[in-house]
């Protein structure tokens, strides 16, 4: 490896001073002689895999023992390479990609977009690096390689002997900066994609390919579930790389025009919604899987014999969630280093924007089917339900609250709970006893409603002063519907929740959002199971916190980067920080 810039940083599991167990499968201390179920094309079969002396244990010895660098116990071609830049006395600098908060005096914390300099990579999953006066542990995977490792920085100069800043790496033998770093870039979105590649082939031919082979150990079912379709990525992205290779001017790689392939791939990217749908079941099932010892022992086969580095399946399935999520990384910093007048200008901007909406996209379907099985829940604790299944026409909680509602002829007014989902507007009441439980009472369709705003007065309908109000109106049967809030405001946000009803619906029209009969099913097959486990049907606190989260349902135009890509993000190591202050809640004012 000759430069930082093709680093692709695989998400990492252990704290240094942590008690928890990887869960990267490491062959060393297997004391055990096992039988390996794999069988390499044409080469390798269970004969070849054993010797006259011992077992197939010592395959993994061999592999070990051998000078090949998949096997080496540090983790890799990646880390090796880092540690030989430091070695060399480098400095490698990295970007952080996500907030690091930390209670911990020996763990350094950073906000995101931070520049870190790495100290130490020895230990594939937590680092050393200092920032400023600071130095501490650090999740790698919560940062990757700056792309331009000689870029120049305020808080950062590249000092060589004497103090002087080294103008040779700065400007990079002739070319002015701003092309030597747009170079890097380039250089590091084709060498990235070509890894890529080998990594998708790796998994489809190491994996998957070996799997099927194995019909006594996997159904069709499992492996659908734990590779997604990513096979399908695969085949898209050998496409994507090839249009890439074509645009690449290999002589001055500062003049490549690769916009348009991104703006040409934007809508096949949307394959990566189902895949990042699919992978927290890939993770379960793998989870469930590796409690039996000879899937652990397989799955350690494929890689070895695939010549893959030291990370296990899970890390090597979260890959492609960290791709489509790392493009609109790559596409900003291009776009930086890309002057206004470079032919490639337009298209470069207008592919940041839309591998965004990509991100965007694929994180709102996520949520909105992780949503699907809290609704199926919410409606399982309601009492006396009637009619079809929310999950029939709805997948979104746009908002809830209680209101008057007013009835015809003798303009009753009854308060009533109402949870306002994309299509219907369902009514409930409140227990007179235990507060906390709902009973049904109706629903309204909305999309055949027209809302009306009512001014304060009398209402020349149902002829009685109303204030606060508001009226829902069909207008092929003339059907009227009268409701009162408490106060302006809450009618204000009623009025606000509706426009942003209709806005969804037309935006799952546009986007072809639809959650599948199989979904729909299987979530509310999994809130009976709670239920019928002994689960009260009261209205508790997650369902209190399930509404509080709902509060603003649509997508905003601009999002934060900590939201955008959110699905890479991995898991921080728990705290008892807030439990401790969790504890004095009773004691507040």
């Amino acid at each position: 490896v000759t430069s930082p810039v093709a680093f692709d940083i695989l998400p990492l599991k252990l704290h240094p001073f942590s008690q928890s167990t990887p869960t990267g499968l490491d062959c060393v201390g297997w004391k055990r002689r096992i039988s390996i179920p794999v069988v390499a094309d044409g080469a390798l079969d269970k004969a070849a895999l054993t010797d006259d002396v011992g077992s197939e244990e010592d395959l993994y010895e061999d592999f070990r023992s051998s000078n090949h660098r998949y096997g080496h116990a540090g983790g890799g071609g990646e880390q090796l390479a880092i540690n030989e830049l430091i070695s060399d006395g480098s400095v490698v600098y990295a970007e952080a990609l996500w907030d690091h908060v930390t209670m911990d005096d020996q763990e350094l914390g950073f906000k995101a977009g931070d520049v870190i300099e790495v100290m130490d990579a020895t230990n594939k999953e937590w680092w050393w690096g200092r920032i400023l006066d600071s130095e501490g542990w650090f999740p790698a995977s919560f940062v990757r390689l700056r792309v331009n490792q000689d870029e120049p920085m305020e808080d950062y100069p590249l000092k060589v002997e004497g103090g002087k800043e080294d103008e040779s790496r700065r400007f990079g033998m002739g070319q002015t900066t701003k092309d030597q770093m747009r170079t890097n870039v380039i250089n590091e979105i084709i060498s990235t994609e070509r890894d890529y590649i080998k990594h998708l082939k790796d998994i489809c031919e190491g994996y998957i390919k070996q799997c099927r082979k194995r019909a006594d150990m996997f159904t069709e079912e499992q492996l659908k579930t734990i590779f997604g379709n990513i096979e399908d990525i695969y085949r898209c992205q050998k496409k994507f790389v090839k249009a890439l290779e074509k645009k690449f001017n290999k002589d001055h790689p500062h003049l490549s025009e690769v916009g348009s392939c991104f703006l040409e791939y934007q809508t096949e990217f949307q394959i990566y919604s189902e895949y990042c749908n699919n992978h927290p079941n890939a993770c379960m099932e793998l989870s469930r899987l590796t409690k039996v010892n000879k899937y652990v022992y397989f799955f350690e086969a494929c890689r070895l014999l695939q010549k893959m580095i030291d990370i296990s399946l899970d890390g090597f399935l979260l890959t492609p969630v960290q791709k489509i999520c790392k493009y609109p990384l790559q596409l900003a910093e291009l776009l930086k280093y890309t002057n206004p007048q470079h032919r490639d200008f337009k298209d470069v901007e207008a592919a940041l924007n839309a591998m965004k909406n990509v991100a965007r996209l694929i994180n709102e379907r996520k949520r909105r089917l992780e949503n699907i099985d809290k609704i199926a829940q919410w409606q399982s604790s309601i009492e006396d339900w009637e009619g079809e299944d929310v999950l029939v026409r709805s997948s979104e909680l746009i908002y809830s609250g209680e209101l008057a509602k007013i009835s015809h002829p003798q303009a009753k007014s009854q308060q009533r709970m109402f949870f306002l989902f994309d299509h219907q507007l369902v009514c409930c009441k409140k227990d007179l006893l235990r507060r906390d439980i709902l009973y049904y009472k109706s629903r309204i369709n909305m999309d055949d409603m027209e809302i009306l705003d009512v001014e304060d007065g009398k209402d020349k309908d149902f002829n009685i002063s109303v204030k606060n109000a508001f009226k829902l109106h069909c207008q092929d049967t003339e059907e009227i519907h009268l409701f009162c809030a408490k106060k302006p405001e809450q009618k204000q946000r009623w009025l606000k929740a509706f426009e942003n009803e209709r806005r969804q619906v037309q935006l799952d029209q546009e986007t072809g959002f639809s959650i599948t009969e199989v979904q729909k099913k299987q979530a509310m097959l999994n809130a009976s199971k709670q239920h019928h486990a002994g689960k009260p049907k009261a209205v508790t606190r997650p369902y209190y916190d399930f509404l509080m989260r709902q509060k603003h349902p649509t997508l905003p135009t601009t999002l934060p980067q900590q939201q955008v890509f959110m699905l890479a993000e991995p898991k921080r190591k728990p705290s008892n920080f807030w439990q401790n202050i969790s504890r004095l809640t009773p004691f507040r004012k």
